[in-house]
């Protein structure tokens, strides 16, 4: 049996990658409602942070923030064209009339700072039970655009043909930045 540690560590770079390809699919604009599968219409944008990693002779790591609202993502580019990779991104994600935000971390697929639309915030008691189920679902919506997304990814991943298709795809987009 994998040890918890050393699996996270054996597969760290899944993540990682995950987070790279979303960032393709985004500036290559994929088809998202037919990658999650799902019946409402999908929209991602990236938001407004987006952190790289780049390893430097296997000695050290070169990290690159990009923050801001209007900030240039050239660094970004430029550090994938010299190896790196992304370790997390914020998103901007549109499902049907709904819009979130949230960050979503490589290494470990948490979520943070998930901000879901705004919901009716009723004073009367005998509603906050339906409040909190509608606040519940809501974020249930965008944790299956995100599976769905990763499942998407996995099945690109493990096929036989993703090193002559798949990533020679994400190469010569980020060769065209």
């Amino acid at each position: 049996m994998l040890d918890v540690s050393v699996g996270y560590n054996k597969y760290t770079f899944l993540g990682n990658d995950f987070l790279t390809w979303i960032w393709f699919i985004i500036e290559t604009g994929q088809n998202l409602s037919e990658l999650t599968k799902s019946k409402d219409p999908v929209t991602l944008e990236i938001g407004n942070s987006i952190v790289l990693e780049n390893k430097i002779n296997n000695e050290y790591k070169e990290k690159i923030t990009i923050k801001g609202d209007q900030a240039g993502l050239e660094e970004g580019t430029t550090a994938l064209k010299k190896g790196g990779w992304v370790t997390q991104i914020n998103l901007l994600c549109k499902i049907a009339d709904d819009e979130y935000q949230f960050t979503l971390k490589g290494d470990s697929y948490n979520t943070s700072g998930l901000k879901t639309p705004v919901t009716d915030m009723s004073k009367n008691k005998d509603e906050i039970e339906g409040l909190v189920l509608e606040k519940a679902y809501l974020c249930f919506r965008v944790f299956e655009v995100i599976d769905s997304l990763f499942f998407s990814f996995l099945s690109q991943r493990i096929e036989d043909n993703w090193t002559d298709k798949g990533l020679q795809d994400i190469r010569n987009w980020i060769e065209s930045c």
